[in-house]
């Protein structure tokens, strides 16, 4: 396969989180479109208390606040989720999805249009949020697939912006290794497979996973508190 990121900081690339994004969209919609409504009732393991349905009102509503340009230095919060979620209670699931279908279209440029980068890991959180949604119904493919490699360079770049603790990560299945956070001499060492790094990196169970991590606690790693 080929190399994740380059081995230093990787410098930005606009089009990534819109590319990301539309990769997700083409394989995740076709599969919502195909479940019937009690699906969507599923809780979704990495979020206590959200549903499939309440984790994807969430992740639309976010793309559409970026799309419409009505962020808030709020979104992502606990409470402002809550009331994401809450004005689309009662929209059918066929809304819900639409409205992501949408966003995950429209995204990517304007993601692409700050030149300071500042909204790129919003691509990178839909990206993790669609592996919440195929873990809940139990389908393979959880934070893997074809977007895997675009968001592990992702993930090295929001890494690096965070100034999160260096780590070096040799993945199975690449040719290169990874690393991630802010440069220099990395204290960390990962080695194990990708998804497992993309679930310790987004505070997600890794129970009975085979990989090693040396250097750094799990804790550091987390990007979403």
């Amino acid at each position: 396969m080929t190399t994740p990121a380059d081995a230093r900081r990787p410098a930005r690339d606009p089009q990534l989180p819109g590319r990301l994004l539309t990769l997700e969209r083409d394989a995740l919609i076709p599969l919502l479109r195909s479940r019937p409504e009690a699906d969507f009732l599923a809780p979704v393991p990495a979020c206590p208390g959200w549903t499939v349905r309440d984790a994807l009102a969430h992740c639309g509503a976010v793309l559409t606040r970026l799309v419409e340009d009505r962020w808030e230095e709020e979104v992502g919060s606990p409470g402002h989720n809550a009331r994401d979620i809450a004005e689309r209670a009662d929209w059918p699931v066929a809304r819900v999805v639409d409205e992501l279908d949408r966003g995950m279209g429209e995204a990517g440029a304007v993601i692409a249009g700050r030149e300071d980068g500042a909204r790129d890991g919003v691509a990178l959180g839909e990206w993790v949020h669609a592996g919440d949604v195929r873990e809940a119904w139990g389908l393979p493919g959880a934070y893997a697939g074809p977007g895997q490699a675009d968001a592990l360079r992702l993930l090295a770049r929001v890494t690096g912006t965070l100034r999160l603790v260096p780590v070096h990560a040799d993945l199975d299945g690449y040719d290169e290794p990874l690393r991630l956070g802010d440069g220099g001499v990395a204290p960390g060492r990962y080695i194990g497979d990708a998804a497992t790094l993309i679930r310790l990196y987004a505070g997600r169970p890794v129970t009975g996973a085979p990989y090693e991590l040396a250097g750094v606690k799990e804790a550091e790693l987390n990007l979403f508190g």
